[in-house]
C-alpha cells in the first residue's frame, strides 16, 4: 500500500458556481450535529458508504445541498436524488446550507491509500485518459493531485473513499446521477468499464 503524491500544476480558466449566501463556519458547526451520524464529527466519514466532505470546496458543497433539496422538491426529476440527503435538507434554508458548507470546507480531509497493483494503471487513466476510447483525463478537471478547482466547481476527490467513488462513477455511468455540469461526468463515465471504475476509485483514494 502506498500514498501517491503528484507535484504538477494544471490551470484551466473556468467559471464557478456562485453562492447565494455567505457561510459562517461557527454557525455551521452548530447545525452540523445531525450530519455527524454519517459524515463523522469533522466531515471524515468513518464508513466508506458515505463521502468524506471535510476540506471539500465550499461552493461545491453548497451546490450539492441545493441539488439535494431540488430533487426533494421535484420528486427526483431535477437535482441530485438521494433518499437520505433529500430528507436531511428539506428544512434547510440557503443560509443553513452556506453555513454547513463553510464549516466542512474549513476541515482537513483524512488521507487514504491505494493498493500497489492499481497505481500504474490508475495514474495512466487519471492523468492521460484514453484517447482511443474517447476518455478524457480526470486530471483535466480535478487536477493531477485530485484536489479539484474550487472556482470551476470541480470537487476535490483526493483521498475519497474508494467505495463511494465507485458508487458515484456507476451512478454517472447509468445516468441516475445527473447534476454534473454539461453532462461532463456522464459523458466520461459512460465510456468506463467496470475494471476502469474499480482501478480509478482505488487510485483516487490514495491521492493527496
Amino acid at each position: 500500500m502506498k500514498k501517491i503524491a503528484l507535484f504538477v500544476g494544471l490551470y484551466v480558466g473556468l467559471t464557478g458556481f456562485a453562492m447565494a449566501a455567505t457561510g459562517n463556519a461557527e454557525a455551521g458547526q452548530q447545525k452540523a450535529a445531525v450530519c455527524a451520524a454519517c459524515h463523522g464529527p469533522d466531515g471524515n466519514a468513518p464508513s466508506d458508504m458515505y463521502p468524506k466532505i471535510a476540506g471539500q470546496h465550499e461552493g461545491y458543497l453548497f451546490k450539492q445541498l441545493k441539488d439535494y433539496k431540488l430533487a426533494a422538491e421535484t420528486g427526483g426529476s431535477q437535482g441530485r436524488a438521494n433518499a437520505i440527503m433529500q430528507g436531511q435538507v428539506m428544512m434547510l434554508s440557503e443560509q443553513d446550507m452556506a453555513d454547513l458548507a463553510a464549516f466542512y470546507a474549513g476541515k482537513d480531509m483524512s488521507g487514504g491509500e491505494a493498493p500497489e497493483d492499481v497505481i500504474a494503471a490508475g495514474k495512466k487513466l487519471f492523468i492521460a485518459g484514453d484517447e482511443t476510447r474517447g476518455i478524457a483525463a480526470c486530471a483535466a478537471c480535478h487536477g493531477p493531485r485530485g484536489d479539484g478547482m474550487g472556482l470551476a466547481n470541480f470537487p476535490d476527490i483526493s483521498g475519497q473513499h474508494a467505495a463511494y467513488m465507485k458508487q458515484q462513477l456507476e451512478l454517472f455511468r447509468s445516468g441516475e446521477r445527473a447534476n454534473d455540469m454539461n453532462n461532463m461526468m456522464r459523458d466520461v463515465a459512460s465510456k468506463l468499464t467496470d475494471k476502469d471504475i474499480e482501478i480509478l476509485s482505488q487510485y483516487i483514494q490514495g491521492l493527496y
